[in-house]
């Protein structure tokens, strides 16, 4: 999934995180090898580290945010791994900046207290555990990973208001060419539009499997497969063509009219 905060298609999270990852897991090292070997002067070197670290990781923390809003799909087991993900993280911030207290402000080359060294070896572990869980969510779920193949002609947009009849205006009827799908939100539902050599579909983006973004995956001859684990569905009906899905995927009524695309969903889907 196309992270949501990046410079030309390049995400900003990971290329931030690695600055707190070093300055933050620095600072606990260097503050434990000083007082093992006493060696008073390391102490001033690790603060600095502990200071870095935690201006460096507000900064990466913003992008990722977004990631979080925006990129990872709601109520699939990316969303959850990126919850653990960022519990983690602010965890760890916890631990150092709970460290800081533990030292003398007077006197930067002063020894920290045994349990602000404690703090900080805590909050290396749990950064690490962080960072597991970050490289999971690239590897495995694919988030911040683009992507798009030749013509597939994928766009990320918010769906006009519905008609006085319910409808949504969804796109232009050439919008799409044949095998090409766009993602849109009603509220906070997400649905696929997608184009066949029959016409239009829609259907939702959630794979019934882990969660997956239907519309991150690849479209041909009417079916759609989930880039998470392979499981593959009908456009037109939503069955389950190929596992491990198990449960059909929900599609909705679209028409053509006038030059555009109007998709009609169910009274509760508006309500949604």
């Amino acid at each position: 999934m196309r992270s949501s905060a990046h410079i030309e298609g390049h995400p900003i999270h990971p290329m931030l995180i690695p600055f707190p990852f070093a300055y933050l897991f620095g600072s606990a090292i260097v503050d434990a090898w000083a007082r093992a070997t006493h060696r008073p002067t390391l102490f001033r070197t690790a603060r600095h580290l502990n200071t870095m670290g935690l201006v460096t990781a507000i900064a990466a923390a913003v992008p990722g945010v977004i990631d979080y809003t925006f990129a990872v799909p709601p109520n699939s087991s990316g969303r959850k791994r990126a919850t653990d993900h960022m519990i983690a993280n602010l965890s760890a911030l916890a631990l150092f900046l709970a460290a800081r207290a533990g030292r003398d402000r007077g006197d930067e080359d002063a020894k920290p207290s045994w349990w602000s060294v404690a703090a900080e070896l805590a909050g290396a572990g749990m950064l690490t555990v962080g960072g597991w869980m970050g490289g999971t969510l690239v590897t495995r779920n694919q988030i911040s990973i683009d992507h798009r193949y030749a013509d597939a002609g994928k766009w990320h947009v918010d769906a006009r208001r519905p008609a006085a009849d319910g409808r949504l205006d969804v796109a232009a009827s050439d919008e799409l060419k044949v095998d090409q799908m766009k993602l849109i939100r009603v509220g906070s539902r997400r649905i696929v539009l997608a184009r066949i050599e029959r016409g239009y579909v829609a259907f939702d983006d959630r794979c019934t499997h882990k969660g997956g973004p239907l519309s991150d995956g690849a479209l041909a001859c009417e079916t759609v497969q989930c880039p998470w684990h392979g499981s593959q569905f009908d456009v037109r009906t939503g069955t389950v063509k190929h596992g491990p899905a198990e449960d059909s995927i929900a599609t909705y009524a679209v028409e053509e009219a006038d030059g555009r695309v109007w998709l009609k969903l169910p009274a509760d889907a508006n309500a949604a």
